[in-house]
């Protein structure tokens, strides 16, 4: 068996790894560590959630000399959720090594911090385009010691539109570097960027990745039309009575306006898109990984690099606009040996995105089907119309299965409880902070939507701040839509 003993990484980060509970590396730290500490340009293709961080930050952290105070080695990123995520477990392997400073660059987040620190000197800088190319043009951040670059989750940098800027970037940097680009997906502008940047790049892919992710997740079509999308979504809810689920919205406005809806019905939910200022991000975040949320309702790049454990379900109110969005985004459940449930909604119109998704992933998914008879209470209900094998457990709710594990009481209509056990964490997903569960004391109708505010500071009740950075990380430029 494989360790990171085995690998070589030094013994004052196996210590630290050890104290995280890290024991064993994933198949992509395997495999891309020893390339990486060998000085090898690199192109890594594995799916989100399979350890990549780890995998470039032991090589980075280990050639790093703290006794240097210029910035060594520079990680981009395309949102600033993935630049918090690799900053914080950068920050904690760097403990490991005295002198050694890390900063977080990017949009939403007070200048005159980041300026201070570079002033002082920081060796290793994670951060966003527009951000780093702020402090660029302002002269506070230089790279003529960089030698180390890593390009992380770039096929979302590009499909961001994010290319002009990394290659300002890129230009900036000395040619006698090493390059690292990893990236979930390669489609062409990919594979054109490592061309023109990389020196022989080894190229290193992960190909089974997607195949046990899909294999860990139950997935599911529910029929509907858009007229009865929303009342469809919310019945699915009270059904699986999920522990944590991330619902997925084309735009910014559909994900705000199902915020509204999902709320109005008594679920404790909030939006994260592009809209929202950094605090307001940040403290959404911080609700959802505390389990003070059920729903995160988000936008498909304001939820890239999100990394949050004891994900249960996965609702895509939209459906993907392809195959790999489609990986991506049930993604964020069934990880680490858990099983999830991701569930899809498709009107009429969907079908052929549906069958595209369907060939991608060379399986049917499991059909049911949304019927509204008449109104009043049960009214409503999903139908199942026809099963095909997942490779997933297809028993009861996995939300259901989850709360139990944990300690917790089950919640009739899927809304907050106050109080309960909690979750622990898995050995190789680095970034996941051990979080309390919940417990009894459900709440219902006026009374849930009466106390929602209360927890966490997670509420709603002064309505989202719209007056945030953009998406693209620095001042004053343009949002782009979801």
């Amino acid at each position: 068996m494989t360790t990171f003993e085995n690998l070589n990484v030094s013994p004052i980060l196996l210590r630290k790894l050890q104290g995280q509970g890290i024991v064993t590396p994933t198949p992509v730290q395997a495999a891309a560590i020893p390339v990486l500490q060998s000085g090898e340009d690199a192109i890594v293709q594995a799916q989100t959630g399979t350890g990549k961080t780890l995998a470039f930050l032991l090589p980075i952290l280990e050639k790093i000399r703290p006794d240097r105070t210029e910035a060594q080695a520079l990680i981009i990123t395309p949102t600033r959720e993935l630049a918090i995520q690799i900053t914080a477990e950068a920050r904690k392997l760097a403990e490991a090594r005295e002198g050694l400073s890390v900063l977080a660059a990017y949009g939403g987040q007070d200048v005159e911090r980041q300026l201070r620190k570079l002033k002082n000197g920081t060796q290793l800088v994670i951060g966003t385009p527009g951000r780093l190319l702020d402090h660029l043009r302002r002269g506070s951040l230089k790279l003529g010691a960089v030698r180390m670059l890593v390009l992380d989750e770039a096929d979302q940098m590009l499909h961001m539109g994010f290319l002009a800027e990394v290659e300002e970037i890129i230009s900036l940097v000395p040619r006698s570097r090493q390059t690292m680009l990893f990236s979930a997906t390669m489609p062409d502008n990919v594979k054109r960027l490592a061309k023109t940047y990389m020196d022989k790049p080894r190229d290193i892919r992960i190909a089974e990745t997607s195949r046990v992710t899909l294999d860990s997740i139950r997935q599911i079509l529910v029929e509907c039309t858009d007229r009865t999308k929303q009342s469809a979504l919310i019945e699915t809810i009270r059904s699986q009575r999920p522990y944590l689920a991330v619902i997925f919205c084309r735009t910014k406005r559909r994900a705000s306006t199902l915020n509204e809806a999902l709320q109005a019905a008594g679920f404790q939910s909030d939006e994260l898109h592009g809209d929202l200022s950094q605090a307001k991000r940040e403290q959404v975040m911080r609700a959802f990984r505390d389990a003070k949320l059920e729903l995160l309702v988000a936008t498909d790049v304001a939820a890239r690099g999100i990394d949050v454990e004891g994900v249960t379900h996965v609702f895509n109110y939209d459906i993907p606009h392809d195959v790999d969005s489609y990986i991506h985004r049930i993604g964020r459940t069934g990880r680490a040996g858990e099983k999830g449930v991701a569930i899809t909604f498709a009107a009429p119109k969907d079908l052929e995105a549906l069958r595209q998704i369907e060939r991608g992933i060379g399986r049917k998914l499991e059909r049911q089907r949304y019927e509204k008879r008449g109104a009043g209470p049960g009214a409503e209900k999903i139908v199942a119309v026809g099963r095909t094998g997942t490779g997933a457990d297809k028993a009861g709710g996995q939300g259901r299965r989850s709360r139990d594990e944990r300690g917790g009481a089950q919640r009739p209509t899927g809304r907050r409880s106050d109080a309960g056990g909690g979750r622990g964490r898995s050995a190789g997903n680095a970034g996941a902070p051990a979080k309390g569960g919940r417990g009894a004391g459900s709440r219902r109708g006026d009374d849930a939507r009466a106390q929602r505010g209360s927890a966490g500071g997670a509420s709603r009740a002064q309505g989202p701040d719209r007056r945030g950075q953009s998406e693209r990380g620095g001042g004053g430029r343009g949002r782009r839509g979801r």
